[in-house]
């Protein structure tokens, strides 16, 4: 009975958390929305590198296998629908006003087309990265999860426990060792700039989430993280990350400022506005 209590005394403290980091999460993201919408906010890189870093880490468009409920794992061959390509065009023309300064993708293929989609405009290089790819569900690949949460015990168990799985299947704990190994390894090149991008897949960004708000990594599944969305985390020395968005789908324009206002500003105001913009931050 009190292994019991303890369970579920666990699971509501872990949902309270879970909802905690969400509307943590909105209530700085409407400030920084604001901060980005106002024309006198120029958003330069040079204010903010070799300080803060704002890291973008974007789950890869629908996917056949998304809409037929299968496992993709790590397999190779799986792209992205038409639906897909739209979701990311939209998605690259929401995220027009900041200056990503690098792509760093999943190397399997549904990363990799939304990867491409992302950088095109911007003619920046993308860069693979194998420690980013989806999580390696071994002999679960392929499968309809709807039947295995009818019919397989360990699958039900696995998702119920993610720290534990069969010896061919990561746990979460793993799978989140590597992808902030890898993050924090891109993060230190100077290449990777201040605005960093990171195509990735949904598993990976509610464990990187996770990581930045100190959410345990077997509750990192009650995130949710919808296809072509974007989560955003600023990370500052000797500060804690700062998380202004979750799993967002945007719609077109979602940040961007009055441009017909920003370009009438004159060459003063917009010193000035980068001035208290680095200082804001």
């Amino acid at each position: 009975m009190r292994s019991v209590l303890k369970r579920l005394t666990g699971g509501m403290r872990g949902l309270l958390f879970v909802l905690w980091i969400y509307l943590s999460a909105g209530w700085h993201h409407y400030g920084w929305r604001r901060r980005l919408r106002s024309p006198r906010f120029v958003i330069e890189e040079s204010t903010a590198t070799g300080m803060k870093q704002t890291l973008l880490f974007i789950r890869h468009g629908q996917t056949t296998w998304n809409v037929e409920h299968r496992l993709p794992g790590q397999l190779p061959g799986i792209h992205l629908t038409e639906a897909g390509k739209q979701q990311t065009e939209r998605l690259a023309d929401s995220l027009a006003v900041l200056p990503i300064s690098a792509v760093i993708s999943s190397p399997l293929e549904r990363a990799r087309e939304t990867a491409e989609i992302i950088a095109q405009p911007r003619q920046v290089a993308i860069q693979f990265e194998a420690d980013l790819m989806d999580i390696d569900v071994g002999h679960w690949a392929g499968q309809d999860h709807d039947e295995l949460n009818k019919h397989d015990e360990t699958w039900k168990a696995f998702v119920k426990d993610p720290t534990v799985a069969p010896p061919d299947v990561e746990t979460f704990p793993q799978v989140q060792a590597r992808a902030v190994t890898a993050v924090e390894r891109w993060r230190a090149q100077e290449s990777s700039g201040a605005f960093p991008a990171f195509v990735v897949h949904a598993d990976i960004i509610k464990l990187l989430v996770a990581h930045y708000t100190g959410l345990a990594a077997g509750q990192a599944g009650k995130l949710m993280i919808d296809n072509a969305s974007v989560s955003i985390v600023e990370v500052e020395n000797e500060k804690r990350p700062l998380v202004v968005a979750i799993g967002w789908s945007p719609k077109p324009g979602w940040l961007k400022p009055p441009t017909s206002q920003s370009q009438s500003l004159p060459a003063e105001d917009i010193t000035t506005g980068v001035e208290k913009l680095s200082q804001e931050q």
